[in-house]
């Protein structure tokens, strides 16, 4: 045992049984990273206290919660795409497809779903799938939508 005591004591310091010192390392070469706390905007803190004071809430009116927004549709909703404003969008045009192009028919024809409403800043859209067809849903505004009232529906 003695051997292999003083075999890794001199052989191998790594596997010493005293601990590692501590190296020093220049301050300048290692970053340091301190945290620094922003002071409270005299603005904020001002309003606080006088809130405080009045014996009000100490938040301030603007920071209440938004108002939820009102859809024109709502999830789940059976929907079909109007052939002439989807023509004549700005989202066709995007897909670069001729006129006489049949590949979207199913959009006109086929029942779709909704999944999803947002309102983005150029107006309300729809994220809507085609029951029974294997495509990607798609962002459609809600203006373009026909709605249909049940389920059932004939083909065109």
């Amino acid at each position: 045992m003695a051997f292999s005591a003083t075999f890794t004591q001199k052989l191998l310091p790594c596997f010493s049984s005293f601990p590692h010192t501590l190296r020093r390392t220049n301050p300048l070469l290692s970053p340091s990273v301190r945290v620094i706390r922003a002071a409270a905007e005299p603005e904020a803190a001002a309003a606080k206290t006088e809130a405080a004071e009045s014996g009000g809430s100490a938040e301030p009116a603007a920071a209440a919660k938004p108002k939820k927004p009102v859809f024109s549709m709502k999830k789940g909703q059976i929907v079909r795409v109007d052939k002439e404003k989807y023509l004549n969008s700005v989202n066709y045009l995007s897909v670069g497809h001729p006129p006489y192009y049949k590949g979207l028919d199913y959009i006109y024809e086929d029942r779709g779903e909704v999944l999803d409403l947002r309102i983005f800043d150029t107006g309300e859209y729809a994220l809507v799938a085609w029951v029974g067809i294997p495509t990607a849903p798609a962002w459609l505004p809600t203006d373009m939508l026909i709605m249909s009232d049940s389920l059932k529906y004939e083909r065109m």
